[in-house]
């Protein structure tokens, strides 16, 4: 066991499938009684995984500590190591996917701090060549949406999830949405929100208005910046916009308009009714074309609406998914 301490709240790594655990936790006395105090909360956790028979109180002290803890790992998933964020003990898995150049870090903090951690077991991921998930540098070939999708999948099914649910926000959303057309069976529910199923000459015009990361403001930037540097992340969104602008030259634009009907989980589809990057005329033909969805309009919400508006974005999905 190799145990570092930082003055932040605790913190849970476990490395691929072995029971390497970090554990960080705050104000304790001396570096003994430091590292002593960790690996006994290491064992514990190995034991939660390994011991389902645990008696009761040993559990329950077990449960409340990895319940509000946030495990992160990185797991060997078709040819690339893909980081994710772990937290919650939940019967029902789920998992968050991030917009484009988005992580579980930059995307998801409330989501992954106060979704339900005992109804739910919430997994956050770095699609490969975003945030952690790096090497390789991100690249856009015309079925990168297909790629991650069979990357999100195979990593719900490297981690033992047999099935779950997909929170898929922009480009996550599509992803997710690719993902639920090509695997029904392990697909619970869905919930998506700034997505598109294909690109419009409007669509177009928005995406290369926002080519140039320069003109943004300095607060739109910064997340991004701290994850990727400004350099590399000023080219990495120009080539993203120069990828999701290529399904203009199908018919249609299409990205994933043919697989929707394929789509057979309850699904919903929330839209920010002042949302600058995605017109109302896409929530809308999800909802025409997706057979088992429904739409919720938020009024002021915006492209980033489960993060302005998160207590009510999160109350909506928990009874969207209990139900």
């Amino acid at each position: 066991r190799l145990a570092t301490v930082l003055s932040t709240n605790l913190h849970v790594e476990i490395v691929d499938s072995n029971f390497k655990l970090f554990i960080y936790q705050s104000k304790l006395d001396t570096v003994v009684n430091r590292v002593q105090k960790l690996q006994i909360l290491a064992i514990e956790m190995a034991l939660l995984f390994l011991r389902r028979g645990l008696g009761y109180s040993k559990m329950s002290i077990i449960k409340q500590l990895y319940c509000t803890s946030v495990v992160s790992g990185r797991k060997h998933v078709n040819g690339v190591d893909l980081s994710y964020q772990w937290t919650g003990t939940g019967e029902h898995a789920v998992l968050l996917l991030p917009g484009a150049l988005g992580s579980a870090q930059t995307d998801f903090g409330p989501q992954l701090k106060s979704l339900n951690k005992e109804r739910f077991t919430v997994i956050g991921w770095d699609p490969r060549g975003y945030g952690r998930s790096r090497p390789p540098e991100r690249d856009y070939p015309l079925d990168y949406f297909e790629r991650d999708a069979q990357d999100a999948v195979d990593l719900m099914q490297a981690l033992s999830f047999r099935r779950f649910s997909m929170l898929g926000w922009s480009d996550g959303g599509i992803t997710a949405l690719i993902a639920a057309a090509n695997n029904p069976s392990l697909i619970n529910k869905m919930v998506v929100w700034g997505s598109n199923a294909y690109i419009s000459p409007e669509d177009l015009q928005i995406y290369n208005a926002i080519r140039d990361v320069s003109q943004w403001s300095e607060r739109m930037r910064r997340p991004m910046e701290e994850v990727y540097g400004a350099e590399l992340f000023a080219k990495t969104w120009e080539r993203w916009v120069d990828g999701i602008g290529q399904f203009a030259q199908r018919p249609e634009g299409s990205i994933c308009m043919e697989l929707l009907p394929q789509i057979s989980c309850p699904t919903l589809i929330i839209h920010g009714q002042k949302d600058p990057m995605v017109p109302s005329f896409h929530p809308e033909y999800l909802l025409k074309h997706i057979k088992a969805s429904r739409l919720h309009l938020m009024p002021e919400g915006k492209h980033n609406l489960h993060l302005r508006f998160a207590a009510e974005f999160n109350k909506l999905v928990e009874e969207f998914l209990g139900q």
